[in-house]
């Protein structure tokens, strides 16, 4: 998951303006010293330009000397001073909301220290230390940051000190590390922020979309909104993601059914709410965002023969017989099921299955009011119409067309 993020080829942070703000200046700029050659060898003994091997020995000790080291004070030093970066930036952000310019500088700030931190996935028997200082709790802070630089930066840097080679060098501080991040419901974190980034992504390069399908990722976040269990909004989060795909990638509608039986992995997802309705708003959206997926995956002809072996009608059927919250969006997979020719045997078979009797009343009872958001009157009637009408043979079609003399 993490991989999917680094992935993303994030850009570094803009200091275009800075740099013309500074170019502005009406002072000329100041002249950097040259020192001419026979200074620099005998200043720098150990410069490329000498070939002494005792000389770039020396240099090579010098420079060793002048290494930050890396212990326990130092990891805390710059653990505190990404803390320090972090509130300077979110009081900047605050003060100057209008205005980007102003809190440019506190970001740009923000990014190095993030960068400097990566130091400590070189000495992860020092994680302890980390943790100690507060620094998981500052990394699901960023994860929520506005900018997508500094978001892409933090994920970077987690994907690094999560690696499995390195928390295998250091296991114990590796597990605090771990376990700190997972209090913190770490998985929602970067699901969230992964739905920002990929949603800014695919406003500015919808090609993005394809890379998600082609990555994996997809498969991925369906297994999630799928996953058997207690609801959780991380199923939620995955679930939005999924019907987002389908309704933008034709390659994800092709991929739902290539390596796993997409198709029936929703309908399974959606049979938990035939009978009983979702717990709280949440949960009710992410049957909606399962819904829409459903409804996005049947504009593929083939899928429509996969929801029919699936016994999607028959769940579909159930749904508007039982009268739960799920009926308005059964109803809707119904009209998306039985569209074009390619629909003829879903609706031959929700004819055998006794689907009009299920179907006709529904004209009797059309929603007095909009009590959904995704839902209103005249759209409950227009998918029980299409239905109907998709019931009919092609000559039937004509004989509705024809007005009556």
């Amino acid at each position: 998951f993490f991989l999917c993020f680094a992935s993303g080829k994030m850009a570094s942070i803009d200091v275009t303006e800075i740099l013309k703000g500074s170019s502005a200046s009406s002072e000329p700029p100041i002249k950097r010293y040259r020192p001419a050659e026979s200074e620099t060898q005998h200043h720098l003994p150990g410069s490329v330009v000498s070939t002494n091997p005792e000389d770039i020995l020396a240099a090579l000790e010098q420079h060793a000397a002048q290494a930050v080291t890396v212990d326990e004070a130092h990891i805390k030093k710059i653990t505190l001073q990404l803390e320090r970066k972090t509130l300077k930036n979110r009081e900047m952000r605050t003060k100057h909301a209008d205005d980007p310019k102003k809190f440019m500088d506190s970001e740009v700030e923000l990014d190095t220290a993030i960068q400097e931190m990566h130091v400590l996935a070189t000495q992860p028997d020092l994680y302890h230390c980390f943790v100690e200082a507060g620094g998981p709790s500052l990394m699901l802070t960023l994860l929520s940051h506005e900018n997508s630089d500094i978001l892409g930066a933090t994920v970077n840097l987690l994907q690094e000190l999560t690696d499995v080679d390195i928390l295998n060098e250091g296991e114990a501080g590796a597990a605090q590390l771990i376990d700190s991040l997972a209090s913190g419901r770490i998985i929602e974190s970067f699901l969230t922020a992964f739905e920002k980034l990929d949603e800014k992504m695919i406003d500015f390069r919808p090609e993005t979309v394809e890379d998600c399908v082609n990555q994996n990722l997809f498969i991925w976040l369906l297994r999630r909104a799928c996953q058997k269990g207690q609801f959780d909004a991380n199923k939620m989060y995955a679930s939005e993601l999924v019907a987002l795909l389908l309704q933008l990638s034709e390659t994800a509608k092709r991929k739902l059914t290539e390596k796993v039986d997409g198709i029936d992995m929703l309908l399974r997802a959606l049979a938990a709410y035939k009978r009983h309705d979702p717990e709280n708003m949440d949960e009710r959206e992410h049957m909606e965002n399962l819904f829409d997926a459903l409804c996005a995956a049947l504009m593929l002809p083939l899928n429509r023969g996969k929801f029919l072996d699936g016994e999607g009608l028959q769940l579909m059927n159930l749904m508007l017989r039982e009268r739960k919250q799920s009926r308005e969006s059964a109803l809707k997979v119904l009209d998306h099921a039985t569209t074009g020719p390619e629909g003829k045997d879903n609706c031959n078979k929700f004819v055998e299955i006794l689907g009009l009797r299920t179907l006709f009343p529904l004209y009797m009872r059309t929603p007095s009011k909009v009590k959904r958001k995704d839902t209103t009157p005249d759209e409950h009637e227009e998918h029980v119409c299409a239905v109907s009408f998709q019931q009919c043979t092609s000559d039937e079609h004509e004989q509705l067309r024809e007005p009556r003399s």
